[in-house]
């Protein structure tokens, strides 16, 4: 029969953890939140491969549908809410229009959104499709939000919170600390791409100690580390290098001896990485010899 997969639990639970029993005139309640139709619900993305029926418009209308197919049902609906966070109200209208204009923007976190059918004011429905089949829903969506996932993405597993994770710290309910992991992949490009001879240069050595949560000068803090000042650093780092780089620099050899001048031998020797600096002390003592 038709399931509820595990990447979609997720989703639901992060949104009860954080918008269940929340400040605000009305939280939202676990029964408004769900994934599978009930018993008599056939076709359509809230059900599985057992539920489907023929020509079903969440099977044959993309290739990544039809390549997806399982008895995991492929939506969640999201109730009505209206909660209190970063001093204003924050509630499913403003929740939808806001998750539709990540994905008009093709946000990288909602790439395995199919559709959104929701209503921005209560009264009116429309629909957001990724495929530009359809625009609009019938009228319960006036008080609750589908989100269509490809089915493709919910049988890999793909974890679909990075969006509403960022929705929740876009109004304050979720630290800015709290990474998705579209964020780490980001951090772990920047690390790769600034931390040269083994991460003992000293920007590896700033990565190093902010990914570790100890602050600029070496010590321990509690607690994930701040995103946005490591952002910041990073992102002036990077800047620096990339205006180095804008400069025509014809004599490398002065650039090397400008480079070694302004460094102690222990410098020099911290950043050769262990695997060279045998080959380094068995040259250096073959040429004494010579």
């Amino acid at each position: 029969m038709t399931r509820a997969p595990a990447n979609l639990l997720a989703v639901r639970s992060l949104l009860l953890t954080h918008l269940d029993n929340a400040p605000g005139p009305d939280d939202l309640d676990p029964a408004e939140v769900g994934i599978v139709g009930d018993p008599s619900h056939r076709g359509g993305y809230h059900c599985g491969s057992d539920r489907v029926v023929p020509n079903d418009y969440s099977v044959v209308e993309s290739p990544r549908d039809r390549a997806g197919l399982t008895l995991d049902a492929s939506a969640l609906d999201i109730g009505q809410f209206d909660v209190r966070s970063g001093g204003r109200s924050n509630t499913l209208p403003s929740f939808s229009v806001w998750c539709v204009a990540q994905c008009a923007a093709n946000a990288a976190d909602t790439r395995d959104i199919r559709e959104i059918i929701y209503s921005p004011d209560g009264s009116t429905v429309k629909r957001w499709d990724r495929l530009g089949k359809r625009a609009t829903g019938d009228s319960s969506h006036r008080w609750h939000t589908h989100f269509s996932f490809f089915r493709d993405a919910i049988k890999a597993g793909r974890d679909q919170r990075p969006l509403f994770r960022r929705y929740l710290s876009s109004i304050g309910l979720l630290e800015d600390d709290d990474m998705t992991p579209q964020e780490h992949n980001w951090l772990a490009t920047v690390h790769k791409n600034l931390t040269v001879l083994d991460g003992r240069n000293p920007i590896g050595q700033i990565y190093t100690r902010l990914a570790e949560g100890r602050d600029e000068t070496g010590i321990a803090v509690t607690g994930n580390w701040n995103l946005r000042a490591m952002t910041a650093q990073l992102t002036d780092l990077q800047n620096k290098l990339n205006a180095l780089a804008a400069k025509d620099f014809t004599d490398e050899a002065a650039i090397v001896q400008g480079v070694l001048a302004g460094l102690t031998p222990e410098e020099i020797a911290a950043a050769i990485p262990p695997t060279i600096a045998k080959q380094v002390a068995d040259e250096l003592a073959r040429r004494l010899v010579a």
